[in-house]
Formats: C-alpha cells, structure tokens, sequence
C-alpha cells in the first residue's frame, strides 16, 4: 500500500512537509519518532552538516528536518531512504522505516489493525455505511471528509491511508475467514457522489468472488432484524479466544468475556440468517449497481 501524497502540507520556506504531526496522547508512538529524529540529527551532525544543507540536499526544506529531529513530525518511507543516503548511514536510517510504518497511523486504529492480522475469523454488521475492509480509498476519503466537527487536510489523508493499510488482510495466506453484513441502504447512499459509489459497488463485487469472502445485503424491507442496535463485530483468534464489539451495548467497548461475546455472536448468527445469502446478495449489488 503506498503513502505517496499522504500528508502534504507547507514549511514556512514553502518547501512540502510528507508525514504527519505525531500525536501528543499517543505515548508510545512519540517514543518512537523521537528516537528517530535524535538517530537522523546524530548522522546528519556526524557528516558535518547544517540542516539547512541537510535538507537542500535531501529536496527537503529546514523547517522539516527540525521537526522530524525534534520528533514534531513523522516522517514518511522517502524521507529516510534520501537521510540515509545523504548523511552516508550505509542503511541504518533506511533500515527505521519499519519502525516508523508501525506508529504513522492513529493508536486505535493500529490496535484494530494488529487484531485484524492475527484473526481467522471474523464477523461484521454494518448499519450506517460499509465495513472499512470493504472501502475503496475514494469511498473512505469522502467517510472522513464528511464527518462534523471537520478534520483537516492532513488528518483526512492520514485516516484514509490507515484504512488501506488494513486491507492487507486479504492478501494473508491462508486468509481468514471474513463474513460482512450490510444493510441494503449503504449500498445505495451516494457517499462521495454517484461514481464514487459505482466504483465501490464494482469493488464490492470483485471482493465478493474471494473464496474467504461472504458478503450478504440486509433489505431493508425484512420484518424482522436483530441488529436494530447498531453496528457489531467478533474477530476469533488462532487459539480459541475471541473479542467483540456492539454498539451501545457494553459501552460500545471490545469485549471478551464469554458471557459479553456469546450475545454479540448470538446477534451476529442471527442476522447473517436473516439477510440475503452470499450468492443472492452479489446479485443485489449488481442489480443496485445496473441502478446507479
């Protein structure tokens, strides 16, 4: 998944800053990139050079270099590879970038997304809009865009990269078992306008013919419906455990008391049940999508 034009914004010299502000109440990932930022100004003071020349060098402006020195700003895979290359580190500022890549995205979503890879199995209703596994970039981004009070530019573009991110589920192997529910009306809410829903329909479907794959489409004509409280999800593990999540229920936090998960299960059985099944609900998005 690439990151190329994720975060862009302006020094005060004009020049692009790539990265991302690191944020202040997550502690760990702070930890990291000012760890960073001290290894880039030890190599960039060993090799005798002013940031200013640093970054001239690099294709980068002073204000950035101090910044991700100072552990201000994160910064992304290109900048390092041209510190290492610059400051003459033979790979050792490179060789950060994985450190970097594990705390570039929001805490909670890095939680959700170390869930997400170590999973066999998981389950997801979604009410209001489509399960982020299933988003395209453009579907995400209009997601974000929307949402009161506004993000910024840069917050926007940090979220939506952190949403493909997670999508590198689907090239596990062997991949886990992935079940989603969707209530007919987010296939049908022209989120980002028409086209952006067609080419999210159009994805839907190719997703859809993955053989660890179900997509099912709840009508929204059904008279009966378990899932009237809200989105739910039940992510299982390799070793037996399991952890759950139901909106307004449990105060909307991941569960996994055996107790708290086998009604979040219950719920999610029953809807499954009650919904299209896979094969007649890929036909539903084509229909939706021949409409759109």
């Amino acid at each position: 998944m690439s990151v190329d034009g994720v975060g862009m914004g302006q020094g005060e010299d004009g020049a692009d800053e790539p990265g991302w502000d690191v944020d202040p109440d997550d502690e760990s990932g702070a930890a990291v990139v000012a760890a960073v930022g001290r290894q880039i100004k030890a190599w960039r003071e060993a090799a005798g050079m002013r940031a200013g020349e640093f970054g001239a060098a690099m294709g980068y402006g002073e204000d950035l270099v101090y910044k991700v020195e100072g552990g201000r700003r994160i910064p992304r895979p290109e900048f390092l590879d041209r510190a290492d290359e610059v400051a003459g580190a033979g790979g050792k500022i490179a060789a950060m970038k994985q450190d970097v890549a594990e705390v570039r995205y929001p805490k909670k979503v890095r939680e959700l997304a170390k869930l997400e890879a170590q999973a066999v199995e998981l389950s997801a209703y979604g009410s209001h809009n489509l399960h982020g596994l299933l988003q395209t970039e453009e579907y995400a981004r209009a997601l974000f865009g929307m949402r009161r009070p506004a993000f910024s530019p840069d917050e926007v573009e940090r979220l939506v990269a952190a949403r493909m991110a997670r999508q590198s589920i689907f090239d596990r192997s062997p991949g886990p078992e992935l079940s989603f529910v969707q209530e007919e009306v987010t296939l049908r809410r022209h989120l980002g306008g028409r086209m952006v829903l067609r080419r999210q329909l159009e994805h839907l479907l190719e997703v859809g013919q993955l053989r660890n794959v179900e997509i099912q489409v709840m009508p929204t004509g059904r008279d009966d419906h378990a899932g009237m409280g809200g989105e739910m999800q039940v992510l299982k593990f390799r070793d037996g455990s399991a952890v759950g999540r139901s909106e307004g229920d449990f105060g909307s936090r991941p569960v996994s008391d055996p107790k708290h998960l086998r009604i979040v299960e219950l719920r999610c059985g029953i809807i499954r049940a009650q919904a299209l099944t896979p094969r007649e609900s890929l036909a539903f998005i084509e229909q939706v999508l021949g409409e759109t």
